[in-house]
């Protein structure tokens, strides 16, 4: 399978954004973490799982970013080596391309470029939107080799909590759910 990327790598360290499993799933080196976000661009459950959180006979369901120009989607900035995208490219696979954005860390308000994985509308495995039960639902039956759909909607929910970031979309899945 071919990978467009919307940008080269640089020989040094890199900030990659964060704003689903990124969050709470760090099995990567990295350098520094900060909270940070980006603007224009919202967190929905939109994106299928065939390879992690389902199967492709049930896929799953997890977040990808849609544009928004009025949206700030806040999450975690790891600063990494280039050779650490070759385990990223890996673990978002299903439809994910590296984007180039500029971020703000929240904690020093400083302006930076970043690397974001985003499953646009036209990859393979983009399942576009769905009413909230309905996701829950699709959600709260799903699994996949990396666990349970619906533990992944929780953890998210409380990795945000804990940034103290208010996500409606996750926390209405995250309600739905418990």
């Amino acid at each position: 399978m071919s990978r467009r990327h919307s940008n080269e790598l640089g020989r040094g360290p890199q900030w990659v954004f964060g704003y689903g499993s990124l969050i709470y799933k760090v099995d990567f080196p990295f350098l520094d973490r900060k909270r940070a976000s980006i603007q224009g661009w919202q967190r929905k459950f939109w994106q299928g799982s065939h390879d992690h959180r389902g199967t492709p006979e049930s896929p799953g369901r997890v977040v990808t970013l849609l544009p928004k120009p009025e949206a700030v989607c806040v999450g975690v900035a790891y600063l990494v080596e280039p050779h650490v995208f070759e385990h990223l490219d890996h673990r978002e696979k299903n439809g994910y391309e590296r984007r180039s954005v500029r971020m703000l860390t929240l904690d020093d308000n400083e302006s930076v470029d970043c690397i974001v994985y985003v499953a646009d509308p036209h990859n393979h495995a983009f399942m576009g939107e769905a009413d909230e039960r309905a996701l829950a639902e699709v959600i709260r039956d799903s699994h996949g080799p990396s666990g349970s759909n619906r533990d992944y909607v929780l953890q998210l929910a409380d990795a945000l909590a804990a940034l103290g970031e208010r996500d409606p979309h996750v926390e209405q899945l995250a309600r739905l759910l418990r």
